[in-house]
């Protein structure tokens, strides 16, 4: 490739005629259709990538080939692309400003093609070096959109767009040299163009302005009024790509800035009822959006009250599939037919959250409400629809049952095979409606469930799949049922139905039933106990009947199952029934295939139902988490070594199981830690870089310290140590379930080691102050564990942490008196209780609210914890003289009633 390099450093760079030959004929190879190997000529292209002027060469060809075909050219021009994203920073200056040069005369190029390839390069260089270092780009830009010239107009457009879609911010800076920001002079431009009689400028210039309703710079706050005239005035513009943006805009600015849509609210309410009426679903999607995000900005619901009568029938009618909907192909699949790659959903397993039963309250949950068809990931009118009657629902609840009822009705009640999307709309609908809507539904409950069990036999697959999402939506009160005879009787008709559903031969239907079967399963619990033997059989049957896909949800099913019924589960005929395939499917699969996550978070909820009687099961579970720990820690460093690609999840979902085995077994998980390495693993997990990996490894650690803390020992300072940084820091509000665990852990710790967690009291007790000082900050759970952590580690070691108690009681007291009655909260009261035996006087300042938190306690099981607050308020008593301590009763009101048990 001689003649290729040598030029790249002259000033007045020319291509040489052979490396221009040889790289345009690679190209052209590689657009071929026919080309039988084109990973030679890419790794040509990648070879000749070395050569410091072969990106020279790429902006040659691209802008200059004229007698080249035009895709060539664009070929050369998206590699260079590509290229400038990877190697940019060590380019030669002088090459840079070569390939900036051949672009620029681009932008005004006769091919369209060619112009809509430079908006993208240009933008490239934007978002790699920003506008300062290409000062000729905005004055060309500038300079083409004042031209009157359109095809030079188009092209400046074009880079425009994208610049503003990929880094919008470039142009609402301050750039040395320039006298404003560039968005001041671009943005009445821009609003020009809004009345250009050509359908590109209009539709460029209103996607350009849109990237900014985010943002919101001054220059376009300043000129709201304007921008608004445009909107209305392109609201009716003939092409449909234009009205979508001008729907677009409605929709953002509704979310973003409702007060500048209020005064025309009524107008722009009807004018998207006016489009989702249309013909054209694109731009109706669109202007769908536009409802839920009216509800979700709070504004006046009166303007949309007075089009629900309108709105609801049209909603109903685009809920029914299209006729192209791809979920119609889908549906007829045959679930015999193996899953191909590409039909598995990406899954991603979220870390363990430890310490409180209650540790999900507010946490940030991710709620998976799947939708009737999220198989296919393709949002479409039908589901924007459901969602915006969804929160219609909620907004105005019973309201718009007397629009809607008749409606549904009505369609429920066509025959014929051509009516079933008419069918299954309404079922949806029913579905969509059923929380918000659910007072005005409740009295019929009876009979809509009714009505709904037998289309779970209906003929249509897809009627069968949305009938066990509807009647997912109403688990709770099919549950809430079972009170009365009748409430009994429609539980096991729709359970059995569920079950039968879950053996259906579509893939759809099995992915539908299994959901809705998960949700049943949450919200019925212990109800499901007698009917364990039926369900595990037809869970068993399922898995199996399904192929990869539907395999995880069946996974899913049965952690959810363990998860409700617990111990329940822990009977010799339901174990032979569940461990027997379970264990053949983990042993078919190698550690390094994905589909073990799943099935790792299945045994996870297993191992905590069956307790000690997951026993015969765990020592090659426990020796298989080890070793793929080890395999992912060695991939990490060196992935040829370790035989695995790395991949966190497998380190994470291990860590999660053995936590689970760690609970589930206690202390007969004592003997597989002994015998294994697992200290060391964890420890390197703590101090992993990875969020989520040191979020599992925490909560394993504070598993490990409640059961078997002897096996921590000879390394429990470095644990603390590591456990102890996590409490802190800039970046604690964005690692605040991490921190959660390892708060968590440390008082588990304290619990068992007492007097060796010494060495980091005085650390950890100050960045727990700082939490409980700044409650709104955090979550519920962190509070809590950071209240219960402190007492705990004042019980250990309260000759430590009294001394500095009264900087901190008025906190930590106001976060105990929040937490309900346990056994951890026994502990932290016992810290407090050792505290004022060492520093009766630390806590005066603070009695009034000291005791009530006492005064939350509903009952304190434990006779020694009762006796110790008993001495500790009858010690306040007698000290207190002249009155203190009446004052001290009469601050606490009705609360000083619950301390009369304590004989003050």
């Amino acid at each position: 490739m001689a003649a290729v390099g040598g030029g790249g450093e002259t000033p007045a760079w020319q291509p040489k005629m052979q490396g221009l030959q040889e790289i345009c004929g690679l190209l052209e190879q590689q657009m071929a259709p026919t080309s039988d190997d084109k990973t030679v000529v890419w790794q040509k292209l990648q070879e000749y990538s070395q050569y410091a002027d072969f990106n020279n060469y790429l902006a040659f060809i691209f802008s200059r080939a004229e007698g080249k075909p035009v895709e060539v050219r664009q070929a050369a021009g998206l590699l260079l692309k590509n290229n400038l994203r990877s190697s940019y920073r060590s380019m030669h200056q002088a090459n840079q400003q070569y390939i900036k040069s051949e672009l620029l005369p681009c932008i005004g190029a006769s091919d369209r093609q060619i112009k809509s390839t430079a908006g993208t390069i240009i933008s490239t260089f934007v978002q790699i070096g920003g506008v300062a270092e290409w000062p000729e780009l905005l004055h060309t830009l500038l300079k083409c959109l004042d031209s009157n010239d359109v095809g030079h107009m188009e092209g400046a457009m074009d880079a425009l767009a994208k610049i503003c879609e990929d880094v919008p911010q470039v142009l609402d800076s301050d750039i040395s040299g320039l006298a404003e920001r560039p968005i001041n002079v671009f943005l009445p431009r821009f609003l020009e163009l809004f009345h250009s009689p050509h359908t590109t400028l209009r539709r460029l210039s209103l996607a350009s302005v849109n990237q900014y309703i985010m943002l919101m710079p001054k220059a376009l706050y300043s000129s709201m009024d304007k921008y608004l005239l445009g909107l209305f005035a392109l609201s009716n513009d003939p092409a449909p790509e234009v009205r979508k943006l001008v729907c677009s805009a409605f929709v953002q600015l509704i979310e973003v800035q409702p007060s500048v849509l209020e005064p025309h609210l009524r107008n722009v309410i009807e004018y998207m009822v006016m489009i989702i009426e249309g013909p054209d679903d694109e731009v109706a999607l669109e202007a769908c959006e536009f409802w839920s995000a009216y509800c979700e900005a709070g504004l006046q619901v009166e303007n949309l009250r007075e089009v629900l009568p309108r709105l609801i029938p049209v909603l109903l009618s685009n809920m029914a599939y299209a006729d192209d909907d791809e979920s119609l192909v889908e549906a007829e699949e045959d679930g015999s037919l193996p899953d191909r790659d590409q039909d598995l959903k990406p899954r991603f397993h979220s870390s363990r959250v430890h310490g409180l039963e209650n540790a999900e309250d507010g946490m940030e949950e991710v709620e998976d409400e799947d939708d009737d068809d999220d198989i296919v990931n393709i949002w479409n009118l039908r589901k924007c629809s459901a969602a915006a009657l969804d929160c219609l629902s909620n907004v105005f609840g019973d309201e718009i049952l007397p629009t809607l009822m008749p409606i549904v009705q009505m369609k429920l009640s066509t025959a014929g095979d051509e009516a079933w999307k008419d069918r299954e709309a309404a079922i949806l609908a029913l579905g969509a409606v059923g929380e918000g809507c659910i007072t005005g539904l409740y009295p019929h409950l009876s009979e809509i469930i009714a009505f709904l069990i037998p289309h779970l036999d209906d003929k249509f697959p897809l009627i069968r799949s949305i009938t066990c999402w509807t009647l997912s939506r109403f688990s709770k009160y099919t549950v809430q049922g079972i009170s009365r005879k009748q409430g009994v009787d429609q539980f096991e008709k729709v359970l059995m139905g569920l079950l039968r559903r879950i053996l259906d031969d579509n893939k759809r239907v099995q992915e539908a039933a299994c959901s809705a079967f998960a949700t049943l399963e949450e919200e019925a619990a212990g109800e499901l106990v007698p009917h364990l033997g039926v369900i595990l059989q037809h869970l068993m049957s399922a898995f199996e009947k399904y192929q990869r896909r539907n395999l995880r949800i069946v996974y899913d099913a049965i952690g959810t199952l363990a998860d409700a019924v617990g111990a329940e589960l822990n009977q010799p005929k339901y174990l032979e029934i569940l461990m027997r395939p379970l264990i053949s499917k983990w042993q078919q699969l190698s550690n390094s295939d994905k589909d073990l996550f799943p099935l790792l978070e299945c045994f996870t909820s297993v191992a905590q139902a069956l307790g000690i009687g997951f026993s015969p099961f765990a020592p090659p579970v426990f020796q298989r988490c080890i070793n793929i720990i080890e395999s992912q820690q060695l991939a990490k460093v060196n992935p040829v070594s370790a035989g695995v690609q790395f991949d966190k999840e497998f380190i994470v979902c291990s860590l999660d199981l053995l936590s689970g085995l760690a609970e589930g077994l206690g202390p007969g998980i004592e003997s597989l830690v002994s015998q294994s390495n697992l200290r060391d693993l964890l420890l390197q997990c703590c101090l992993d870089n990875a969020d989520d990996v040191r979020q599992s490894a925490f909560a394993l650690l504070g598993d490990l310290a409640k059961v078997c803390p002897v096996h921590l020992h000879p390394r429990l300072p470095e644990f603390l140590d590591v456990a102890a940084k996590q409490l802190s820091g800039p970046k604690l509000k964005e690692t605040v379930s991490i921190a959660n665990n390892a708060c968590w852990a440390i008082g588990e710790l304290a619990v068992k080691v007492h007097k060796d967690v010494s060495p980091v009291v005085l650390n950890v007790v100050s960045s727990l102050v700082l939490i409980l000082e700044n409650p709104v900050a955090f979550n519920k759970s962190l509070i809590e564990n950071t209240a219960i952590t402190l007492g705990r580690l004042a019980w250990a070691c309260p000759e430590i942490v009294a001394p500095h108690m009264e900087h901190f009681m008025q906190s930590w007291c106001t976060a105990l008196s929040l937490i309900r009655d346990d056994i951890e909260k026994e502990d932290a009261f016992r810290g407090l209780c050792a505290m004022v035996r060492a520093n009766p006087n630390g806590a005066l300042n603070s009695l009034v609210i000291m005791c009530q938190a006492i005064a939350s306690w509903h009952e304190i099981r434990s006779e020694d914890l009762h006796n110790e607050i008993t001495l500790v308020l009858q010690g306040y008593k007698q000290m207190l003289k002249n009155g203190g301590w009446e004052q001290c009763m009469a601050a606490l009101g009705p609360l000083k009633e619950k301390l009369s048990k304590y004989q003050v």
